[in-house]
C-alpha cells in the first residue's frame, strides 16, 4: 500500500516490467554498487529511462528525500514525468521553486538550466534523496551548470547519471563523474553493438550517402568550388556543407526525395512508419517544409525549440501517422518517436556526440524486422561517423560477438563566422554519387548482411537473433513511503492535481460572478473553508476538498436568488 492506495489501483501502472537482459545485469551493478554515484551509458534506443526509474522505485523505499530528474530540454521533462507515471512515481515537471512542492508527490523533474539558478531549492527537496541526472554531458556545456548539479544533488543519497553514448569532457569536468584520461568511465556500458546483437531493442541502421559539387561566395567575398572528395580548410568544409544543404540548391530536394521514397516504401508494410528531417535553424526547417509540400505535396510537422508548443507538436506527431517531421534543436536527442524509421541529417552540427544521438532517433525496435536509413551528406567528418556504426553493424550481424564501441566527444563546431555574406551558388549531386548508385550500393549492402531468414525480395525484413525479456513484479515491490513523507492520497498523482486544479479555477469563475467578489477573496475564502493553506502547494485531496467547498458555497449563492 501507498499511502492507502495499492499498486493495483493505479490504472496507468502495469503490473509486470519487462527489463531487458541489459537492464537486469546493470540493476544488480546498481544495487551492489558501493558509494553515491552511478554512470550507465546505453545507446539511444535501449531503455535507459525504464532502467533509471526502476532503480529510483526500488531505491525510494530506502531513502529520506525525493526524487529529482534532471533533463537537458522542456520537452523531455514531461517524457520523463509521464513516463515515471506508469511506475507509479508522480513527478512535477512545472515545478517552481517559489511555489513549494505539495506533500502527495514523489519528487520533480527540472532542467540543467533551472538547476544552476534553484539549486538552494532542489537540495531541499533531494536531500537524502535519488537524483537522475539525464545526458548527463550537458552539465559540461555551462560551467554554471555543473556548479548547479554540484550544490543541488551534493548531499543526495544517490546520483544516477544517464548518457546515450560515451563521451569527453574536453574542458570543465563534470561532478559526480569517474573519469580516465579525459574519458569518463560508466559503471554500466550498453552500446549499439550490444543491442543489435542480443536483437528486439534497436535496428540496424544504413547510411545511402550522396556526393555533391557545391558553389558559393564566402563570407569574405571570396568565390569558391569543391565536391566533398575535396581536402578543404574547415572553415571552408564548414560552408560547403551549408551550402549543400540550402533549399536554393538541387542538393537537398534530392536528397529529400530518395528519403521520401524509402519512408513511402517502409509505409507499405507499416503505415505509420515516420521520417525525421533535422535542419539547421527555424528558417531553414520551414524551407524544407515549404519543399515537402510543393515538391512531393507533402504535409510535415515542424518542430523548433522556440515554439512554445513545440512538445505538443512532437507528442502529437507522435501518436499520429503523418509521414514527416522537420525539427531544430528538438528532437535530435532523447525525445522518443518510436515509429520513426527514415532520416535526412539536414545540419551543420558535425560533432560525433550529436550524429550518434540524431541516428538514435530512428533505431528503437518497436516490432518487426525493418531497417532503418539516415540519408546523409557524404562530408568527410559525417562518413567517419557513419561508417564506424556502419562496421559495428557488420560485425554484430555477421558474427554475432561482443564487441564495445569506442567513441569521443568531437570539437564543438566554434565556427562564429558572419554568415550575413554568405551566398550559395549552386549545389547538386555529382554524377559519380548520382542516386542510382546509391541505391545500388545499399541494395549492396543489404545483401552482404544477409542472414539465415532474411528474406531479400523484401528488404525492409532482417531476422534477428531474438533473447527473453525478463519481468519484474511491480506488485511484489515494497512501498515508496516508509517514513509518510510522501502520501498519495487520490489515485491519479500529477494528473489528477492538474485536473482538480483546473476545476478549482472554473468553480472560482462561476463563484466571482455569483457573488460579485473579487478572485482574490473567492479564493481565501475556499482556502478557509477547505483548510488549504495554497492551491500550489495542496495535495489532491485537499484540492478535492476546496472543490467540494466551492461546489456547496455555489449552490447556496444559487438558492439564495430563488
Amino acid at each position: 500500500m501507498l499511502g492507502g492506495i495499492s499498486w493495483q489501483n493505479r490504472p496507468l501502472m502495469p503490473r509486470t516490467l519487462r527489463l531487458r537482459p541489459w537492464q537486469r545485469q546493470a540493476l544488480t551493478i546498481f544495487q551492489d554498487t558501493i558509494g553515491s554515484d552511478f554512470m550507465a551509458v546505453a545507446t539511444p534506443g535501449a531503455g535507459k529511462t525504464t532502467f533509471a526509474l526502476t532503480a529510483a522505485r526500488l531505491t525510494l523505499p530506502k531513502v529520506q528525500g525525493r526524487l529529482v530528474v534532471v533533463a537537458p530540454t522542456k520537452h523531455l521533462k514531461y517524457q520523463w514525468a509521464n513516463a515515471a507515471e506508469q511506475f507509479g512515481l508522480h513527478l512535477d515537471p512545472d515545478w517552481k521553486p517559489a511555489d513549494g512542492l505539495p506533500p502527495d508527490l514523489h519528487g520533480v523533474v527540472t532542467t540543467y538550466q533551472q538547476a544552476a539558478t534553484a539549486h538552494q531549492e532542489l537540495a531541499s527537496v533531494c536531500h537524502d534523496g535519488f537524483a537522475i541526472l539525464d545526458e548527463i554531458h550537458h552539465a559540461g556545456d555551462d560551467r554554471a551548470w555543473g556548479a548547479g548539479i554540484t550544490k543541488s544533488f551534493n548531499t543526495a543519497r544517490h546520483r544516477l547519471a544517464l548518457s546515450g553514448t560515451p563521451f569527453r569532457s574536453d574542458d570543465a569536468l563534470i561532478p559526480f563523474l569517474q573519469y580516465k584520461g579525459g574519458q569518463v568511465v560508466p559503471d554500466v556500458e550498453y552500446g549499439y553493438g550490444d543491442a543489435l546483437g542480443d536483437g528486439r531493442v534497436v535496428r540496424p541502421v544504413y547510411f545511402p550517402r550522396f556526393g555533391g559539387h557545391m558553389e558559393w561566395t564566402a563570407p569574405d567575398g571570396a568565390q569558391v568550388a569543391a565536391s566533398f572528395d575535396d581536402p578543404l580548410p574547415r572553415t571552408h568544409a564548414n560552408q560547403r556543407l551549408r551550402a549543400a544543404l540550402s533549399v536554393d540548391g538541387e542538393w537537398l530536394p534530392t536528397i529529400v526525395r530518395e528519403a521520401n521514397q524509402q519512408l513511402m516504401k517502409i509505409r507499405e508494410r507499416t503505415p505509420d512508419a515516420g521520417g525525421l528531417v533535422i535542419a539547421m535553424d527555424q528558417e531553414h526547417a520551414n524551407g524544407i517544409v515549404r519543399l515537402l509540400r510543393d515538391r512531393f505535396g507533402i504535409r510535415a510537422t515542424v518542430v523548433v525549440s522556440e515554439d512554445p508548443n513545440a512538445s505538443a507538436k512532437i507528442e502529437q506527431f507522435s501518436a499520429g501517422s503523418d509521414p514527416w517531421v522537420v525539427a531544430v534543436r528538438m528532437i535530435s536527442e532523447g525525445v522518443d518517436i518510436p515509429r520513426l524509421r527514415v532520416g535526412v541529417y539536414a545540419t551543420t552540427t558535425t560533432t560525433e556526440l550529436f550524429f550518434r544521438q540524431a541516428v538514435g532517433r530512428i533505431v528503437r525496435f518497436t516490432g518487426g524486422r525493418g531497417r532503418a536509413f539516415m540519408y546523409v551528406p557524404d562530408d568527410p567528418r559525417l562518413r567517419h561517423y557513419a561508417n564506424t556504426i556502419k562496421e559495428v553493424r557488420r560485425h554484430k550481424l555477421d558474427l554475432y560477438k561482443e564487441e564495445r564501441e569506442q567513441a569521443e566527444r568531437a570539437e564543438r563546431n566554434d565556427d562564429e563566422e558572419q554568415m550575413s555574406l554568405f551566398a550559395v551558388h549552386s549545389a547538386t549531386i555529382t554524377d559519380a554519387t548520382h542516386e542510382a548508385d546509391v541505391e545500388a550500393a545499399l541494395r549492396q549492402e543489404l545483401e552482404e548482411d544477409h542472414l539465415p531468414g532474411d528474406h531479400m525480395d523484401d528488404p525492409d525484413r532482417l531476422q534477428i537473433e531474438e533473447h527473453p525479456e525478463l519481468l519484474l513484479d511491480l506488485t511484489t515491490l515494497p512501498p515508496v513511503d516508509p517514513n509518510s513523507r510522501v502520501r498519495p492520497t487520490v489515485p491519479g498523482g500529477r494528473k489528477e492535481r492538474e485536473r482538480l486544479r483546473s476545476v478549482n479555477a472554473t468553480w472560482v469563475r462561476d463563484l466571482v460572478q455569483a457573488t460579485g467578489l473579487t478572485h482574490a477573496q473567492v479564493n481565501a475564502e475556499l482556502n478557509r473553508l477547505s483548510g488549504v493553506k495554497r492551491v500550489s502547494t495542496a495535495t489532491a485531496a485537499e484540492l478535492q476538498r476546496r472543490t467540494d467547498a466551492a461546489k456547496a458555497w455555489h449552490t447556496r449563492e444559487l438558492r439564495s436568488h430563488v
